[in-house]
């Protein structure tokens, strides 16, 4: 066989071969060449790249096995950063966590302290990389708290997180991990985004655009959040920040040397008179330096302004858009950026929670159909399908596929909450309980999991118990009006209508600083129910008035005409309560109360008042006129008046026993009416005989 000098051979031809194959996604040719780079100079950063191809290759455990017999993972940063990465991968949690602690003990004695150049200035001696240092101590950070939180360690977790945003303010994934995975809530959100050294990582310009983008990611449904276009702030430039190399590194300083130079005469000349040369330069140079200044502030901007258009800011505006129940406009920016990017990951969850509330069945189906043929290992797809079986009313099959989603991102969110809805809207309570205890122990940041347990310990009537989580919901998000709403609901029941009132028109007065009027139709059961308080509390006319603005959001409901005809069956307008409880009967034909009212009213409207004017207020006596009369025998005139009278009260009694069986089929179906609502908690309508009495009898 022929020898070859090795020494003659061009490694770094063979690397950069290596690592061309890499970057054109040619990985079992990369990982040929590294292997043979491997076997003539064992170089550790040679034997890293090659373990780079095999993870590339999803060959993890063959990765780990090159790493760890040459003992690389306990000297070289990288390595180490390398190994755990493929033991996640191979979901060996407790193996990588245990690499990752090495760098702890070895390499990292100080990490519970703030990075220092000091400790940067070791890194020289573990990275064979020109990579900066913060960067990768950002990493290994956040491959940390990967690990961390793949063990249900979400504390330290977050901490981990926290400190890799701040070794590294561009490590965007993780603060997308503390944001999209509701590890925080939004006044703890809002205080990281302000201790992280942004002007310290970056210049003025970098600083507003990564402030830009990062406060378009924080919460939006813990309060009602006003929609308006991001705005491009003045930006003053400082002269110190314009030394940069489009702009000629022209400084002040520069400039002021200048007038200290030789003033040089320039010759004469028969139109301009002498004039110094240096003050001509002077004043062109500082001409120049306000016009770079001027296109400096437009040129950021500019690029501001054009960052509003990216869809990650939009699919921002869209999800305040969805927390502010503006579900139309919502669905139809949605439409827009996945006109653009049809599987735009952050955009498809609010574009499918939108479609859900606006019952597009059609388009649901069309897109969980397409998200299954394209992505059938994503949670997104899956949680598509779940969601219009959902929609459509077979809630065997929506859990089917919900909990298919869980299984495959049991850190999804809006899995967790729909798989829960789907026991709520079949009043298993228990189940959707257990669903949304899950989804509170995922999402600690998140009020929504709280506020469903409860709602659905409300339905059960246990009061108190209820009141309790909505407490800690509050506390969490003490702005949000679902909560404020679902504590009157609370109070009503409690017979506490002062501060029944008081909760609603707070959330309502909450609602009304984003939302003009007609408020979104959404909380047509706030408006009605605080129409039902006011009547309880004998405000009848306010009690009218509300009822009426949730009579313009929702004109097609029975209740709302039933709930305005008893306010004024109770003020005494006998004749306009028949009307509406006519309008009622005429929605919904089977609605007890209204027909129960209604029977009530005329009845009453019987005894006060004649049923038409100018009539006598008694029976007159029936006199008739001696004329020629009928003579009859004996035995006709008995035998008629024997087969009469026995039909009539053959008659009468059918009639009656018609009348006492209807009668005691409808006090049936007044007891045993239940609330039907099963997302909300609706306020009852008292027995209405009973109440007008209480009435009556107090004024």
């Amino acid at each position: 066989m022929k020898t070859t000098n090795i020494s003659s051979v061009d490694i770094e031809k063979y690397r950069k071969l290596v690592q061309h194959y890499i970057d054109m996604h040619m990985h079992e040719t990369a990982l040929y060449w590294a292997d043979k780079v491997v076997s003539i100079t064992e170089n550790p950063r040679d034997i890293y790249w090659l373990a780079q191809c095999m993870y590339h290759l999803k060959q993890f455990h063959r990765a780990v096995h090159l790493l760890r017999t040459k003992n690389l993972e306990k000297t070289f940063i990288l390595c180490n950063y390398l190994t755990v990465r493929c033991l996640l991968a191979a979901n060996e949690l407790n193996e990588a966590l245990n690499v990752v602690n090495i760098l702890d003990v070895e390499i990292f004695p100080q990490q519970n302290l703030p990075i220092s150049n000091n400790t940067l200035s070791n890194f020289d001696t573990i990275i064979f990389d020109d990579r900066p240092k913060n960067q990768v101590y950002a990493s290994i950070m956040f491959l940390k708290g990967r690990v961390l939180e793949a063990m249900d360690n979400r504390i330290l977790a977050t901490e981990c997180y926290k400190q890799a945003l701040h070794c590294d303010v561009y490590c965007f994934e993780a603060f997308d991990a503390l944001t999209r995975n509701q590890m925080l809530s939004a006044s703890e959100e809002e205080e990281l985004l302000k201790s992280l050294p942004v002007n310290e990582h970056c210049s003025t310009e970098e600083a507003d655009v990564i402030k830009l983008l990062y406060e378009s990611k924080l919460k939006k449904y813990h309060a009602p959040t006003s929609i308006s276009k991001f705005t491009t702030k003045t930006l003053h430039a400082d002269p110190i920040l314009l030394q940069d190399g489009l702009l000629l590194n022209i400084t002040p300083n520069h400039i002021s040397n200048l007038t200290s130079t030789p003033n040089f005469i320039s010759s004469p000349s028969i139109s301009t008179p002498n004039i110094p040369k240096t003050i001509d330069d002077n004043k062109r140079k500082e001409k120049n330096l306000k016009t770079m200044e001027t296109d400096s502030l437009d040129d950021r901007n500019l690029c501001l302004e054009k960052l509003k258009g990216n869809n990650d800011i939009l699919v921002s505006q869209a999800e305040a858009f969805y927390y502010n129940c503006d579900f139309q406009k919502c669905s139809n920016l949605t439409d827009s950026i996945l006109k653009q990017d049809p599987w735009h990951t952050a955009c498809l969850p609010i574009h499918i929670s939108s479609q859900v509330e606006l019952k597009e069945t059609t388009k649901l189906f069309l897109l969980a159909h397409n998200l299954v043929d394209l992505y059938p290992n994503l949670a997104i797809s899956w949680y598509a399908v779940g969601c219009y079986y959902y929609i459509i009313g077979k809630s065997d099959l929506a859990r089917r596929y919900l909990a298919k989603a869980t299984c495959l991102d049991r850190l999804f969110g809006p899995a967790w909450l729909a798989y829960g809805h789907s026991f709520a809207v079949e009043n298993e309570h228990d189940q959707a309980m257990a669903a949304y205890f899950k989804a509170s122990q995922l999402m600690k940041g998140c009020h929504l999991p709280l506020l469903y347990i409860g709602l659905e310990c409300g339905l059960t009537n246990n009061i108190r118990l209820a009141d309790r989580f909505f407490q800690q919901a509050q506390s969490i998000a003490p702005d949000d009006p679902f909560i404020l709403h679902e504590k009157g609901v609370i109070n009503f029941q409690n017979l506490e209508y002062n501060t029944a009132e008081k909760n609603f028109k707070d959330a309502l007065e909450k609602i009304r600083r984003i939302h003009s009027i007609p408020i979104p139709q959404r909380w047509v059961s706030l408006l009605n129910n605080l129409g039902h308080t006011c009547r309880k509390l004998k405000k009848y006319e306010e009690a009218l008035e509300y009822h009426h603005q949730a009579l313009l959001l929702s004109p097609q409901n029975a209740s709302i005409y039933s709930a305005i005809g008893f306010v004024h069956s109770l003020v005494g307008n006998a004749e306009e309560a028949v009307d509406w409880f006519h309008k009622a009967l005429g929605l919904e034909r089977d609605d007890t109360f209204s027909s129960t009212m209604l029977n009530y009213v005329i009845e009453q409207l019987a005894e006060e008042k004649p049923p038409f004017p100018g009539a006598p207020e008694g029976i007159p006596k029936y006199n008739p006129k001696e004329s020629s009369k009928l003579t009859l025998t004996y035995s006709e005139m008995n035998e008629t008046s024997v087969d009469k009278g026995e039909s009539e009260m053959s008659t009468s009694i059918r009639d009656s026993i018609k009348i006492d069986a209807s009668q005691s089929n409808e006090g049936m179906q007044v007891n045993g009416k239940t609330d039907s609502s099963c997302m909300s908690i609706e306020v009852d309508m008292i027995d209405a005989s009973k109440s007008i009495q209480d009435e009556n009898s107090t004024t």
